[in-house]
């Protein structure tokens, strides 16, 4: 595009002093999608697909930090155009006949880290040591990669009316709205941001807090967040730590009265349009994507006949037009913000009762800005504040936010169930007031080898350090116990999980005595937590009392 090649592109080569400011945004907005033009190639070994041996489960592209993983299916004759290197298989699920699928491997923007390797399930039978996607050395193939991603790129995304992505298989099929960000290989944040994108993407309202989300998110002059074919992608601006949930509760408010005022301008139209279209789209319930789809088109159709109109409250309603299509607002940032600078803001927020959705990609630390020790961070572990190792335990914000009571609440793990996570990205945004996803996040400050965050993000569950829990308000209304307890009991102890860190490794190494100490209080501080849960999962509905 014009503007990467005449701004983007001198910035990102270090000559944006040269730039004239007559260059530079007016408003201070960018385009988005720009970082799909950075082509790192950072990646000596990136992963090389295995058609014969994939199951086509969507696990690779699910876990992806980088989204670098897209798949496709589409009808057979579409490779009549494709070139001699493109590889495709026969769609394994029912009911798709003369159907091809591919997943297809950005290779230029892959970051080599290795993590859809540890995901995939699938071995080749006469081979063990091969998967159906394995890492392998990029130079041989990547001229044919590049020829297959122009041709990949021409089939068209698979409508969302084909694919069910209540289903990790299916959610592979949703184009992803966050792509090829700046994160560090195997970022244990960006598979949920990405998932938020592929879930909501064309209505997202975002509120970013500072920290390593803003930084991969908004690293200007290139950005991550994207739009789809019809020029339609998340909305995203930054804000700082303390005032980030209030940020993202203005967004709300605002989305809120445009939509009020865009129905009482169109109510007011009857001279110009028939009763029946302002029925239509005043009325109409969006609770799923279908009825959202027919609304967007309703809109379309209303914005196209209000430009022909020669009046003052069509040009208005014209500004507020969009509000009518529904907002899915969510405040997205770290345990630093959460837990910590913007505590009382979310806690504001959520008390506010208004719709709005919180994602914390919880780190346990303040990553981007040198690793000290937050909130969030764990009994045991060291951190910098906490180099002697942490002697208080972590905040409950899940406990926290249940008391309210009227807040939908998850704890989530991708790599332990990406089910349960896909579920609970679905049922807090589909929940009709404040819901809070606490995400456990993998970093590279919790000292570990990042292809083994996976396996970490499984420990950390089989021990009961991270019980993967759901509340939802609206079950108790239906007469059903709100509170979900997703993981099962322990079946490790704690410092299986712990000692595989360095954050609590070191301690270990200066003190061991200390730390000894600290993962004994750690472990009961854990034994109480889950019995704790274990009683709010039993209660009957009626009698549910959250505890504290």
């Amino acid at each position: 595009p014009k503007f990467v090649q005449e701004v983007t592109a001198p910035m990102l080569a270090g000559h944006g002093d040269d730039l004239p400011v007559s260059m530079i945004p007016v408003d201070g907005t960018y385009p988005s999608g720009t970082a799909r033009w950075e082509k790192r190639n950072i990646a000596d070994f990136i992963p090389k697909w295995e058609p014969e041996v994939c199951i086509q489960c969507g696990n690779c592209s699910f876990v992806c930090p980088h989204s670098v993983i897209r798949a496709r299916f589409y009808h057979e004759d579409t490779l009549q155009q494709a070139p001699v290197s493109f590889e495709s298989a026969q769609v394994t699920a029912r009911g798709f006949p003369e159907t091809r699928y591919t997943l297809q491997i950005y290779a230029e923007d892959c970051t080599g880290c290795g993590l859809c390797v540890e995901a995939c399930p699938a071995y080749d039978l006469n081979d063990k040591s091969r998967k159906a996607i394995n890492m392998a050395d990029k130079a041989p193939f990547l001229e044919d990669a590049k020829k297959n991603i122009e041709f990949f790129e021409t089939i068209p995304v698979n409508r969302r009316a084909t694919v069910n992505f209540s289903s990790v298989r299916g959610a592979q099929f949703l184009e992803p709205l966050f792509e090829f960000s700046g994160a560090c290989a195997g970022c244990g944040e960006t598979p949920y941001v990405r998932l938020l994108t592929q879930l909501f993407g064309p209505r997202l309202l975002v509120a970013n807090a500072t920290g390593c989300s803003s930084i991969y998110g908004g690293n200007l002059p290139a950005t991550p967040w994207s739009v789809n074919k019809d020029g339609r992608g998340p909305a995203w601006s930054n804000s700082l730590f303390e005032d980030n949930a209030e940020f993202g509760l203005g967004m709300r408010v605002s989305a809120d009265q445009q939509t009020a005022m865009a129905k009482h301008m169109l109510a007011g139209m009857t001279d110009h349009f028939e009763q029946n279209f302002i029925d239509s789209l005043m009325d109409t319930d969006q609770e799923i994507g279908t009825q959202m789809a027919k609304q967007r088109d309703r809109v379309h159709e209303l914005k196209r006949r209000l430009k022909d109109i020669d009046d003052p409250r069509a040009k208005a309603l014209l500004t507020v037009a969009d509000h009518l299509v529904r907002r899915s607002v969510w405040l997205v940032g770290g345990d630093g913000w959460a837990y910590d600078i913007g505590s009382a803001g979310l806690d504001h927020a959520l008390a506010s009762g208004r719709n709005i959705n919180v994602l914390v990609l919880d780190t346990e630390v303040y990553s981007n800005t040198g690793g000290q020790a937050s909130k969030s961070t764990p009994i045991a572990a060291t951190a910098k504040f906490a180099a002697a190792g942490k002697a208080v335990t972590k905040k409950d914000l899940a406990l926290q936010a249940i008391s309210y009571g009227n807040v939908y609440v998850a704890r989530v793990a991708f790599g332990a169930n990406p089910q349960q996570t896909l579920q609970a990205m679905r049922e807090a945004e589909a929940y009709p007031g404040p819901s809070i996803i606490l995400a456990y996040s993998p970093c590279i400050a919790h000292g570990i080898d990042l292809r083994n965050g996976l396996d970490q993000q499984e420990k950390a569950v089989e021990s009961g350090y991270w019980p993967l829990i759901r509340y939802n308000p609206d079950l108790r209304k239906a007469g059903r116990k709100p509170f979900i307890l997703d993981s099962t009991a322990p079946s490790i102890k704690l410092e299986e999980f712990a000692y595989a860190e360095q954050r609590y490794k070191l301690l270990q190494k200066s003190n061991p005595d200390e730390a000894k100490r600290l993962m004994q209080l750690a472990q009961e501080s854990l034994d109480l937590r889950w019995h704790t849960y274990e009683h709010m999962a039993e209660q009957d509905p009626s009698e549910f009392q959250p505890t504290m």
